[in-house]
C-alpha cells in the first residue's frame, strides 16, 4: 500500500468521527467552483510552493483533485517539506460516485 495514498472512504471517517485535518483542494478555481468538497481549502497545485506557510504542520492534510494525479504530486511535494500529507485516491470524481452524489461530475 503506498503511504501517500488515502481511500475516499478514510477520508469520510475522518470527517465523520470529528479528526481534525485539512482537506486541500489542488485543483483550479472554475474546477473549484464546478465541485468541492464541504469544508476544502483551495490553494491550486502551481501556488502551493508559494503559500506553503498556510499549511498547517501539526494535522494531517489530505489533498484532492480531479482523479488523483496532481494530488497524488502535490502530496509527495509536500511531504518533503515536512508536511504529513496524503492524496485522496481517485479524487473527486471519485469522492462524488462513492461518497456524496450530490458532488457534480465533470
Amino acid at each position: 500500500m503506498d503511504d501517500l495514498v488515502i481511500e475516499p472512504q478514510q477520508v469520510q471517517s475522518m470527517i465523520e468521527n470529528g479528526e481534525k485535518f485539512l482537506i486541500l483542494d489542488c485543483r483550479e478555481d472554475l474546477e473549484f467552483q464546478a465541485a468541492r468538497i464541504e469544508g476544502a481549502v483551495l490553494i491550486p497545485m502551481r501556488q502551493i510552493p508559494q503559500r506553503l506557510s498556510e499549511i498547517p504542520r501539526d494535522q494531517p492534510v489530505v489533498v484532492y483533485c480531479h482523479a488523483g494525479m496532481r494530488s497524488y504530486n502535490a502530496a509527495s511535494w509536500l511531504k518533503q517539506q515536512g508536511v504529513n500529507a496524503l492524496s485522496m485516491s481517485g479524487g473527486i470524481d471519485r469522492w462524488s460516485i462513492e461518497i456524496d452524489p450530490k458532488v457534480p461530475r465533470y
